[in-house]
C-alpha cells in the first residue's frame, strides 16, 4: 500500500477519518450526514454518501458511543408485538426518529413487570441516547433503574402531572366513561365490561365504566366479565357466549379492546342475535377492520399513531437538552358511533 493510500486500522476496517478525508470534510460532519441529522448541507451529504459507498465504509456503533458517550439508539419498551396498536405505535417512533439519525432497539416486556425489569438492565448496559416506556405501572426496582439511569424517558399511552416525569397519552378511563355514556344515553341499562389481558390500561378503562354505571345507580360487580387470558377475536366470541347466558339479560357489552368486540359480533352473526336490536356491542381502539363489521362496530379511535410521533418529538429535544414544556401530553381520543350500538 503506498504511503498516501488511506489509513485503515490494523484490521483492514475503513474509519471515519478515511471517509472524512476521501469526501472533503471533517470527521464530525461525516458522523452528522451519516446518522442523518437535517442540519447537514445536501451538498456534502451527497459527498459523504458517495465516499461511503466508494470505501465501503461499515459505521462502528460501539466505538461512535464509546466517543461520544452516548448512543445513536433509543431503547423502546412495549408489551406486545403481535398487537396491531402497539405496531402502529412503534411505527410512527420509528419513523420520527430516523429523521434525526436515531434507530430503535426493541424490547417486548409480555406484560411481565420482572421481564420489563431485565430489559431496562441490559438496554441501560448500552448507553441508549433516550428511553420510550409503556405506562407507569412497574416495579420499584424497575423505576428506581430509569430514575436513576439519567437517560431521558417519555411514558407512552398515559399521561401524568408530576414535574418530574415526561409522558404523552390520553386518558383511558375517560375514554371508557364517555363511551359508556353514549350507551346510556342510548336506553341501555344493563351494561356488561367484558375484558381480556387486564393490564393496567384495561383496568382504568374498567374504572371509566364503573364511573359511568355508579353515577347513574347502575352498577352491579355482576356485569363485570374480567378474563386474565390474552386478548383475541375467539376470545371475544367465547366470552359473548357466556354473557348473553346472564339473567336477568344485558341490552349492551362494552368490551374493552375491538379484537374482543369483533369476535362478539361474529358470533351474535352466528347465533342469530340481533345486533343492535337485543344487544348493542362497542369496543376500543378503533382497530383494523372495526368498520367493515356487521354491524360497523362502535368504539374510540385513539390516537397511537400521534401519540408515537409526539413521543418520540419530546424525546428529541429531551436528548438536546432543550427545555420541554408542557411535560405531559394529552393527544386526546375520539367515539366512532357505528350501527352496533
Amino acid at each position: 500500500m503506498k504511503k498516501d493510500s488511506l489509513r485503515q486500522r490494523a484490521t483492514g476496517r475503513v474509519t471515519l477519518a478515511d471517509v472524512a478525508k476521501a469526501a472533503g470534510v471533517s470527521p464530525i460532519t461525516v458522523s452528522r450526514a451519516l446518522r442523518g441529522e437535517r442540519s447537514v448541507d445536501p451538498v456534502l451529504v451527497a459527498r459523504v454518501q458517495a465516499a461511503s459507498d466508494k470505501l465501503r465504509y461499515v459505521p462502528d456503533p460501539a466505538a461512535r458511543a464509546l466517543a461520544s458517550q452516548r448512543s445513536n439508539h433509543v431503547a423502546v419498551l412495549i408489551p406486545l408485538l403481535s398487537n396491531e396498536l402497539f405496531v402502529t405505535l412503534l411505527e410512527a417512533v420509528q419513523l420520527r426518529l430516523r429523521q434525526d439519525g436515531f434507530q430503535t432497539f426493541i424490547g417486548v416486556t409480555h406484560y411481565d413487570p420482572a421481564q420489563e425489569e431485565q430489559l431496562l438492565r441490559e438496554q441501560l448496559m448500552h448507553r441508549p441516547a433516550g428511553l420510550l416506556v409503556t405506562g407507569f405501572d412497574r416495579t420499584p426496582a424497575a423505576q428506581k433503574l430509569i430514575e436513576s439511569s439519567t437517560v431521558p424517558c417519555v411514558y407512552l399511552m398515559e399521561t401524568s402531572r408530576r414535574d418530574d416525569l415526561y409522558s404523552v397519552g390520553f386518558s383511558q378511563s375517560d375514554a371508557a366513561y364517555d363511551l359508556t355514556r353514549h350507551l346510556l344515553d342510548t336506553g341501555r341499562r344493563r351494561i356488561a365490561f367484558a375484558a381480556a389481558q387486564l393490564d393496567p390500561r384495561t383496568l382504568q378503562r374498567l374504572e371509566g365504566w364503573r364511573k359511568a354505571l355508579q353515577e347513574s345507580g347502575l352498577y352491579l360487580p355482576t356485569l363485570e366479565w374480567l378474563n386474565p387470558a390474552p386478548s383475541s377475536m375467539a376470545l371475544g366470541g367465547v366470552m359473548f357466549e357466556q354473557i348473553m347466558g346472564q339473567a336477568p339479560p344485558l341490552d349492551a357489552v362494552f368490551f374493552c379492546n375491538d379484537d374482543l368486540a369483533q369476535g362478539a359480533l361474529l358470533t351474535a352473526n352466528r347465533l342469530g342475535v340481533p345486533v343492535p336490536q337485543r344487544v348493542a356491542i362497542a369496543g376500543f381502539n378503533d382497530l383494523r377492520g372495526s368498520d367493515l363489521m356487521n354491524p360497523p362496530l362502535t368504539t374510540v379511535q385513539t390516537p397511537l399513531a400521534r401519540v408515537g410521533e409526539a413521543a418520540a418529538g419530546l424525546l428529541l429535544q429531551l436528548i438536546r437538552g432543550e427545555v420541554v414544556e408542557p411535560k405531559s401530553l394529552d393527544m386526546g381520543y375520539r367515539l366512532v358511533l357505528r350501527g352496533s350500538t
